[in-house]
């Protein structure tokens, strides 16, 4: 291999993990896949993936070796870049593409705009937000203000994205604000919301509950580094969004005194039903799947929230949840077979409906405070057991229908 072809490939190696990482790829599949592209091309590659750095390790024969290393922000879920990117690599090993065409179009899949524009991304984070607060049993009024919340913080959100300065402290702004906004409803407008759970449906979007599992997963394939750095990122995201709710509701009381809290009706059965396709469809835009992946995406999390709902019947809420990650695995497992497509187009949009990030904050304000949001006994052994049944649900279906892919 001349020095002109060892160079052309090392760079599209890198800037192929690069492009992987800011997609949100876990570091054990990122590693496991910019292997096999390596060895694809001919190369030889060592890598060590972590959420804030990564290191190359390339070489042919024992002549040419380069070492790489690179400081990057962790990143965030783009489950389109991820299929596009993906979709790339499969063009260059099947001789569809050239190296310096993979190059071209890896650069236009990087910088390509939000798919969706704001005005379906501000819709999705109202959604989401409103049928979170129905999955939590909670009443009418409660969803309609928290959907409202929802698209507030979508503008915090579109505010970051043009200051550096907010988007530094975006989380805890975003519960600062949600939490004042909230009390103030309470006491002005409608007295017969549960502010607690309206401000968590309102920031939702921003509980780690998917980074924890992650980075359970990435200790369970025994990449410490990497699931350690996820772990206390999400744990110190966390305690941000706790403070800043605890900040706008003792600012709120200030500014608009104690509410008189009014019972409401509980929301029906159904509504919880009607959550999950609505969740899922909202995931869809604000992890900017591609439009032919959608139904796949949509139907993971069905199957994974009515296989945890019906294993919770016979075997208990929390072991219940191992069914449900087992089915959404297996379902994953067998869609990026038949799709030929990353098995985290579907699984990561399945598991999202089982995480509980929402019973971490919970259990963190029980922890602190001493109330209770909702009336859950021995919630944080509930939380323990649920991560513990999601990372053997999917070890367990990785066993019985082993992935093809290693994306």
């Amino acid at each position: 291999m001349n020095d002109d072809n060892f160079i052309e490939k090392r760079r599209f190696i890198i800037k192929l993990g690069k492009a992987l990482h800011k997609f949100g790829t876990p570091a054990y599949r990122l590693e496991s896949h910019l292997q096999t592209v390596s060895s694809t091309l001919g190369i030889e590659g060592y890598f060590l993936i972590s959420p804030t750095s990564m290191t190359f390790v390339l070489q042919h024969d024992t002549e040419q070796e380069y070492n790489h290393v690179a400081r990057v922000k962790p990143g965030d879920l783009d489950l389109g870049s991820l299929a596009r990117t993906f979709d790339l690599v499969e063009e260059l090993s099947t001789g569809q593409r050239t190296l310096s065409e993979a190059l071209e179009r890896l650069e236009e899949i990087a910088n390509k705009p939000n798919p969706y524009g704001h005005g379906l991304t501000l819709l999705s984070f109202g959604v989401s937000a409103g049928a979170f607060a129905m999955l939590m049993d909670t009443s009418w009024n409660d969803v309609f203000w928290s959907g409202m919340l929802g698209l507030l913080v979508y503008g915090l959100v579109f505010w970051a994205e043009k200051s550096k300065r907010v988007a530094e402290m975006l989380e805890p702004l975003a519960a600062v604000v949600c939490a004042i906004l909230t009390c103030g409803i309470a006491a002005v407008v409608d007295p017969s919301i549960n502010i607690p759970v309206v401000i968590l449906s309102g920031i939702i979007i921003f509980i780690p509950g998917l980074a924890l599992t992650l980075g359970l997963a990435e200790l369970a394939a025994r990449d410490l580094i990497s699931g350690t750095a996820r772990i206390m990122d999400a744990i110190m995201l966390l305690f941000k969004l706790y403070f800043g709710a605890v900040l706008g509701m003792t600012l709120g009381k200030v500014m608009f005194g104690e509410s008189v809290y009014i019972e409401p009706d509980l929301l029906p059965r159904y509504a919880s039903w009607a959550a999950v396709p609505l969740l899922s469809m909202a995931l869809v835009i604000i992890f900017k799947a591609r439009i032919k992946d959608s139904p796949w995406g949509i139907c993971a999390g069905i199957v994974a929230y009515f296989s945890a709902m019906l294993g919770g019947l016979y075997l208990g809420e929390s072991i219940g949840i191992f069914v449900g990650a087992l089915a959404v695995g297996i379902y994953s497992n067998l869609y990026a077979r038949w799709m030929k497509a990353p098995v985290s187009i579907a699984l990561l949009q399945g598991i999202v409906i089982l995480v509980p990030g929402s019973k971490t904050y919970i259990g963190l304000n029980a922890m602190i405070s001493g109330e209770t949001m909702l009336n859950q006994a021995h919630l944080g052994t509930q939380v323990f057991l649920i991560f513990m049944s999601l990372i053997a649900g999917l070890i367990f279906a990785n066993v019985i229908v082993p992935p093809k892919r290693s994306l």
